[in-house]
């Protein structure tokens, strides 16, 4: 059984006065009381705005946003931000240098009000859950950028919202600090049963952090569901593209098999894509690009090969393999073996990805990447 909503968007539209196309466009999702769900999407997708329409601080020119079953936004009528108990933590951090961190994280208790007790309770409780505890005196520049982004964390949670937003909270750290930190955000928001949207640019962030992933696009909604559905079976181009970074082969079925210059597959492990059979009017398709994952290809050195590695970069775990056909298509794939860079390989797809299923995409006119 689902927990109840605690966020709900029907339809949702924003235009800035000075655009000439939407920034958001008709965005409809629900989160659940206690998910996480992850906003992903390259710049300029419109995720930031949609965050910023939840807390308020814009207003949608149409749908309505509603938030614990209540409407909260909608044409002619809007709740103020700092009436829809929400917490927001931003890139930037935005901490007061002049103010310690107890005091930091006491802002936006002061300005709810309530007994001077509680609000110190509060503050000690947030300094613990973060880690920070007993660094309440400190000041903003006396910390490293993950204890700031903690503090922040904490000032936000202290008040304990009914939603965090968080706008691409770890975008400014290290990436070994980064890392670490993502668990810790997780780790936080379901020890204290907090729900909260997390904006990121980073495809396995947002797959690592969140309960549910949103994909966006041109201000559309692209994909919506759980982290391994929208990476295993992306329902778009773009979403096969952003998100799974995956390599596409010019295909064409014949019989009962789909021809590619890396081999022939059986026309019963390929899936035909919903916006590709919508396309062709719902009866199968005869040409289209099969979508292979770079970790799902399997490199066999072989002199008769017709596959050429053309550069590879060694990332610790694997190796990273930029390849070359016959035809001069390019590929890329990932394997722990090392293979030397100008031999010849034969390419083989894992049997594992097989068994789940590949997909054929609509052909693009789009060249090969140089």
């Amino acid at each position: 059984m689902n927990n109840p909503a605690i966020l709900r968007l029907e339809n949702v539209t924003h235009q800035f006065p000075q655009s000439s196309t939407l920034t958001v466009a008709g965005i409809t999702l629900t989160l659940h009381q206690g998910d996480i769900l992850a906003l992903l999407g390259p710049s300029g997708c419109g995720k930031t705005t949609l965050l910023r329409l939840i807390a308020g601080f814009e207003q949608p020119q149409s749908g309505t946003i509603h938030l614990l079953g209540q409407p909260v936004a909608r044409l002619g009528f809007a709740t103020p931000p700092e009436k829809r108990n929400i917490g927001m933590v931003f890139q930037d951090y935005a901490l007061f240098p002049h103010l310690t961190v107890a005091h930091n994280i006491a802002f936006g208790l002061q300005q709810r009000g309530g007994a001077p007790q509680e609000q110190l309770k509060r503050v000690t409780e947030a300094l613990a859950l973060v880690g920070l505890k007993g660094m309440g005196d400190r000041y903003p520049h006396e910390l490293s950028g993950g204890q700031q982004q903690r503090v922040a964390l904490a000032r936000a949670l202290a008040p304990r919202p009914a939603l965090l937003l968080l706008d691409e909270p770890l975008s400014n750290l290290d990436v070994q600090v980064r890392l670490h930190l993502r668990q810790e955000v997780r780790d936080i928001l379901k020890a204290t049963g907090t729900s909260g949207i997390f904006v990121t640019h980073d495809q396995e962030e947002a797959l690592a952090i969140a309960d549910q992933v949103a994909v966006m696009h041109q201000g559309c909604l692209e994909q919506w569901g759980t982290p391994e559905t929208i990476y295993r079976q992306p329902n778009s181009r773009f979403v096969a593209e952003f998100v799974t970074q995956a390599n596409f082969l010019p295909a064409f079925q014949q019989g009962e098999f789909w021809q590619t210059e890396i081999g022939q597959f059986m026309a019963s492990q390929i899936a035909v894509s919903q916006v590709m059979a919508g396309q062709h009017g719902g009866s199968a398709a005869e040409t289209g690009e099969l979508m292979i994952r770079q970790e799902d290809l399997k490199l066999e050195p072989d002199p008769a090969g017709e596959v050429v590695v053309r550069d590879r970069q060694f990332l610790g775990r694997e190796y990273c393999y930029r390849l070359q056909t016959a035809s001069g298509q390019q590929l890329q794939a990932r394997t722990p073996d090392r293979i030397s860079i100008g031999a010849t390989v034969r390419c083989h797809v894992l049997d594992q990805a097989l068994d789940q299923t590949l997909q054929v995409f609509p052909a693009t006119s789009s060249p090969p990447d140089p």
